[in-house]
């Protein structure tokens, strides 16, 4: 793969740059390939050549759209192996993971494919028909993060384009390969101006929100962002949908099964190094099988390897990027300078690349920052709780509301504290698991709008109402 080169994608057209630099790989610090940053000029040609494009994309039959959203599922197909090494290589996740991020991709595809927005009847009696029908908005700014660069951004991409919108895509400076790579096979299928792609900065970011000819922009990140992106975009009062940040909790009841339930819950702490806006982030524990759950997520935690080799399969892996490095960093030394219980792990980095071990906290206040911030990094603190209503009461304790995930036999019980919190998302008994068919959403700080399931396609369109007499004129 050493001799593979990446590219802007303009109007189906390779686009390069002056300007290039080489990212590092996480598993080992070395460079990567090289990859052009997008000028002023290169935004302002991409969003003509999405204006251009949509005049007869939004008139193409939503059947012809629904095959072209299947051909990319194929294309991906065509190119798994040389896009899982590309994910490998720029998030430092192993072989194992890459393969389910470009498969969770295919997914996306595949479940979009199959959506339609048909008109529906609003309302209807003897005097008045009221039909609701659906239009794409535009052109669409996709801002990607660095996480999950490929089946986040092409999640955007099939919803998209399924609804008639054509759409700019932003990767992570951190992670632009794999997204650049598909938009550039994508050429092959799709007419020009539909789906292209520019790599760069804040600054390309803040051209796109700008940018009086995008009607919509889609942004995949933090919360500070966010809020940058929402106010720089009321100038034109752009359509946003905003997927930020989240501190998810998770409860444990007194009436699990504590072995399989420890092991599942670490696995929704420790998936891809905690790494996931999704990720189990806070875990509550009933008093009376704490001690028997710590046991056992303990050996759980003791059981993943730290720096296991990328053809290993592994869900756990290096922290992405240096700068999210630094923040977990300092999280556990906080942790340490204050005198809290760290029961494993707790080293600031093992091998060559961005490797943090597995942390866990034992029972830290919580007004803690581990307890109170976002770590997205391996380092979990675990709390006792002791009634359903305090529980509810400190997991909603919180400016997030994305995702969280309950744990019991009783379902009348864990239905009924589900409802309680204040998050878009909770799993029952399950770790977090984003599907394309779930809706996803942000209470509170954790965002604006939602996107994927049917209702996401919404997002992606403006609802006209059609108000039509029914009598004669």
């Amino acid at each position: 793969m050493d001799d593979l080169a990446f590219f802007n994608t303009i109007n189906n057209d390779r686009s390069s740059s002056e300007n290039q630099e080489s990212l590092l790989a996480p598993r080992s610090n070395k460079p990567l390939w090289k990859v052009p940053l997008a000028t002023t000029a290169d935004v302002d040609a991409a969003v003509a050549a999405s204006q251009e494009a949509f005049r007869s994309w939004r008139q193409t039959p939503l059947e012809e759209r629904q095959s072209q959203v299947r051909g990319l599922a194929r294309l991906l197909e065509e190119n798994k192996a040389l896009l899982s090494g590309i994910i490998s290589q720029e998030t430092g996740k192993s072989t194992l993971m890459s393969d389910m991020e470009v498969d969770g991709s295919i997914d996306f595809l595949k479940f979009n494919a199959a959506q339609s927005l048909d008109d529906e009847i609003a309302f209807e009696d003897e005097s008045l028909k009221i039909v609701t029908t659906y239009h794409p908005l535009g052109v669409v700014a996709a801002i990607c993060p660095w996480n999950f660069p490929l089946v986040l951004a092409i999640a955007k991409v099939a919803a998209s384009l399924v609804t008639g919108n054509c759409m700019i895509i932003k990767p992570s400076p951190f992670t632009p390969y794999s997204t650049l790579k598909f938009v550039e096979l994508a050429s092959a299928i799709l007419p020009p101006g539909v789906l292209q792609a520019l790599n760069g900065g804040g600054d390309v970011g803040a051209m796109l929100t700008q940018h009086p000819g995008v009607q919509k922009l889609s942004f995949t990140g933090s919360a500070a962002t966010g809020k940058r992106i929402m106010a720089s975009a009321a100038g034109s009062l752009k359509r946003i949908t905003l997927e930020l940040g989240g501190n998810d909790g998770c409860i444990v009841c007194d009436d699990v099964d504590v072995e399989r339930v420890a092991r599942e819950v670490a696995m929704g702490c420790f998936f891809h190094a905690g790494q996931m806006c999704v990720a189990t982030k806070r875990v509550y524990v009933h008093r009376s099988v704490y001690p028997e759950f710590m046991t056992h997520f303990l050996r759980t935690v003791d059981g993943l390897k730290t720096d296991a080799p990328v053809e290993e399969p592994s869900v756990f892996g290096p922290i992405s990027n240096k700068m999210q490095f630094e923040i977990v960093k300092a999280l556990i030394e906080d942790c340490e300078k204050n005198g809290y219980e760290v029961l494993t792990g707790g080293t600031n980095g093992v091998g060559n690349g961005l490797w943090v071990s597995p942390t866990v906290v034992n029972n830290p206040p919580d007004d803690s920052r581990i307890v109170k911030e976002e770590q997205f990094g391996p380092i979990i603190p675990i709390m006792i709780w002791d009634t359903e209503n305090e529980v509810v009461r400190r997991v909603n304790d919180t400016d997030c509301g994305l995702g969280g995930s309950i744990w019991g036999k009783d379902q009348e019980r864990i239905q009924r504290m589900a409802r309680s919190l204040e998050t878009s998302t909770v799993w029952l008994n399950t770790s977090p698991r984003p599907v394309p068919m779930g809706h996803m959403a942000g209470w509170k700080e954790s965002g604006i709008g939602g996107e994927w399931g049917r209702q996401g396609l919404l997002a992606y369109c403006q609802v006209q109402t059609l108000q039509i007499s029914k009598s004669q004129v």
